[in-house]
């Protein structure tokens, strides 16, 4: 069960805060995700763009950075980590993504922390490590490589060379550069519902391959040929549904991942209403936790390799009915 951006369905995801309480839960891995800042720091964030997660919009000192770019096909206006030296991110504190869910009790307690801060934090434990490299091409066009940021930050540490590293993007490419580099983890291919990835739409334009296309017999076989590790997936590609969006079953997905020697995993498991399909859904409204559990046991029932959650409290407890 890997904490997905640590117990962030209680704390505010990436904090000191969510990363402790996920270790104290019971986690078998942490997920952080990882972006740039201007000096080569990977920093703990799950996107480059910082106001939706930080107190950024409140430094009037840094009122003039905000601006608007085009990242993955899509339009941002905001701050971005790149356009701040680490010194500078280090002023800023922790809030939470979705606090019309989740509120702001715990906004402005932390600060935020940057990849070698989060190995400190693990040193003693058997908690393993998923690293998701977010934007590895964007940041490539700016002279950011990600693979070679990544590889210089574990040089010289326990996860060098241990079993319980594991490193994922929504891009293969990145992933291919950091095995042929040497990198000794699992590497593991994310898997978005619709669209295709960065890497692909770079190098294609309006004839990239889609992430549909990967999820093919023939997609699957080919990632599995290139080294790959697995594949981490959209819990939509998984949850068969009826037209009126009513849960039914699962996809065959997993088996046919399996068969290639594909590892399988999914994302993201949140008991929240508002996250849940419709006959999941308990009355109270979007904040109210619903049948959490159906969900939960009917995805790893299906034979997954591991799951992402954002209360991992709650997904260990429906391990442990299985």
């Amino acid at each position: 069960m890997i904490a997905h951006r640590g117990a962030s369905g209680y704390r505010p995801e990436h904090s000191i805060l969510s990363y402790e309480l996920a270790i104290e839960l019971g986690a078998d891995a942490i997920e952080p995700d990882v972006v740039a800042s201007s000096d080569g720091v990977l920093v703990l964030r799950h996107d480059n763009e910082l106001s939706t997660t930080t107190d950024v919009a409140d430094h009037p000192e840094f009122a003039s950075r905000r601006t608007s770019k085009q990242i993955d096909g899509r339009k941002y206006t905001g701050w971005f980590t790149e356009d701040f030296t680490w010194a500078e991110l280090q002023s800023l504190h922790a809030r939470e993504r979705i606090p019309k869910i989740r509120g702001r009790e715990f906004d402005d307690l932390a600060g935020i922390l940057r990849l070698s801060d989060l190995f400190k934090l693990l040193e003693g434990t058997e908690v393993g490590l998923v690293v998701e490299i977010k934007h590895a091409t964007y940041f490539e066009s700016l002279g950011l490589h990600m693979d070679e940021l990544l590889l210089s930050e574990i040089s010289g540490t326990v996860w060098a060379d241990s079993s319980r590293l594991t490193v994922e993007c929504f891009e293969t490419r990145v992933l291919e550069k950091l095995s042929r580099k040497g990198l000794k983890a699992s590497t593991i291919f994310l898997v978005e519902s619709s669209g295709s990835p960065a890497d692909e739409v770079a190098i294609a334009g309006k004839a990239a391959r889609s992430f549909a296309d990967f999820m093919t017999d023939k997609g699957l076989a080919g990632l599995a040929e290139s080294g790959i590790d697995g594949i981490g997936v959209d819990k939509q590609l998984l949850l068969k549904k009826d037209k009126a969006g009513r849960v039914t079953g699962v996809t065959d997905l997993v088996e046919r991942a399996h068969a290639t020697g594909l590892l399988v995993y999914c994302w993201t498991l949140r008991a929240e209403n508002a996250f849940l399909a419709k006959n999941l859904q308990l009355s109270g409204g979007d904040r109210e936790f619903g049948q959490w559990r159906e969900e939960f046991s009917l995805l790893m029932k299906s034979g997954l390799d591991g799951v992402f959650a954002d209360q991992p409290d709650l997904a260990l407890e429906v391990r442990r009915g299985l």
